[in-house]
């Protein structure tokens, strides 16, 4: 058998180094066109692209040459990456693809094999059991565009290698790279060895909670839009419908969802509290708020329960216990514009346009930036026959969202009360 022996790193450096400024020509290219792939993506993966250094390559080079048990005067000086070379390194280019989530991971590889000429997939650290401490990935071998080698030339690479992880997943690649691969001596005692996969199987856990705590909030905003919507409904068939006749109101279907299992946390109670306020099933809805309200509970989260409660009771048409629940919420975080703006929407169904008015003002101190709170000021400084606060209030809200039609109606209507 022929003695393994190093190769001339001067020459291969030299060979290596030929075609380093390409390479990260293409590296930069492949950065690019990952980015845009990936730009429609709710939740945006971070993007690293790097080309392999001589230091890292001759390093990869050599262990190859050792596990392969080749002799250096067969093994090749320059590496293309083709299938028929004694040594391949297929990550001289390298895209690695950093998702927030687990849920990311399959979209952002459908995305690859749907952009990309896909030759090899690898699940790195699938079939490790719960003793061992190796980092998860999936790593794509795709080849290079043949648009992108034909703008930069040869780089000395067919292929480039695209990693995709989820940010716990590149911590521990990271750490493990250091304490393990780079490392002359790896732990060898047991006690070591259990603590590196605890550490490890702790980051895999703290994955799928993350992605649990993402799934639940998704399922409580799909509520909380559902109930923004119920409420906004009856303001506009409480308060639009006093300006214009003809206004479109579209009756509300409630929904069919069953209430969730509840475990008696505050998070629990609020998503049951919502799927019974959804459902139009408002006394159900202000028994979880009540029982939330009774827990020991951070300040702007009382506040933000007293808000939800006071939205129930408007929509049972129990005014004035919205009205005490708002003006709780606001005792409670003094910064609740919307606490503030609700209560000035209650005052106006029940026509008391001054308290309306008001309150809208108070909401606006806290948060300018309100097109429909300025708005409703408008509709409020209207019946109170304030004609060039309403129309001055009315032109700032469809500054900030041009769209509203009914506020070019109200405008409208107020240009003809002021013959303008």
């Amino acid at each position: 058998m022929n003695p393994v022996l190093l190769p001339d790193q001067n020459i291969l450096k030299k060979e290596y180094e030929k075609y380093s400024k390409v390479r990260a020509l293409v590296t930069r290219d492949l950065e690019a066109l990952v980015e845009k792939m990936l730009a429609h993506l709710g939740s945006r993966p971070t993007v690293k692209g790097r080309s392999k250094d001589f230091a890292s390559f001759f390093r990869k080079y050599v262990r190859i040459l050792k596990g392969k048990n080749i002799p250096a005067e067969d093994a090749p000086v320059e590496n293309n990456c083709a299938q028929e070379e004694k040594v391949v390194i297929t990550d001289l280019i390298g895209i690695r693809i950093v998702c927030p989530f687990l849920e990311n991971l399959d979209m952002v590889e459908k995305l690859i094999k749907e952009n990309f000429e896909v030759i090899e997939v690898e699940k790195k650290g699938s079939n490790y059991s719960f003793k061992e401490f190796g980092y998860e990935s999936t790593h794509f071998l795709i080849k290079i565009p043949a648009d992108i080698v034909k703008r930069r030339g040869h780089s000395g690479a067919d292929v480039a290698e695209i990693q995709v992880r989820t940010i716990l997943q590149d911590a521990w690649a990271e750490v493990e790279h250091e304490l393990v691969y780079k490392a002359e001596f790896n732990p060898f005692d047991e006690p070591m060895k259990r603590k590196l996969a605890a550490v490890n199987a702790s980051l895999s856990l703290a994955d799928i909670v993350f992605q649990e705590v993402r799934d639940y909030q998704r399922q409580l905003n799909g509520e909380l839009g559902k109930r923004r919507e119920s409420f906004f409904q009856k303001i506009e068939e409480s308060t639009d419908a006093l300006l214009f006749d003809n206004a479109e109101l579209k009756p509300r279907e409630a929904a069919d969802n069953p209430l969730p299992p509840s475990s008696g946390s505050v998070d629990d109670l609020l998503l049951n509290a919502l799927y019974a306020h959804n459902k139009n099933q408002f006394a159900e809805a202000i028994t979880f708020y009540s029982r939330i309200l009774e827990m020991e509970i951070e300040d702007t989260i009382r506040s933000l329960i007293y808000k939800h409660r006071g939205m129930a009771y408007f929509a049972q048409s129990k005014y004035q216990e919205a009205i005490d629940d708002f003006s709780d919420s606001l005792k409670w975080d003094e910064k609740a514009y919307k606490a503030a703006y609700y209560r000035g929407v209650v005052w106006a169904v029940m026509q008391r346009y001054n308290e309306a008015a008001g309150d809208f003002s108070l909401s606006l101190e806290i948060n300018p930036y309100q097109a429909f709170c300025l708005f409703r000021r408008s509709q409020a400084y209207y019946h109170i026959g304030d004609y060039p606060q309403a129309l001055g209030d009315c032109e700032a809200s469809l500054a900030l969202e041009p769209g509203n039609e009914i506020a070019r109606r109200l405008r409208d209507l107020l240009h003809d009360k002021l013959k303008m």
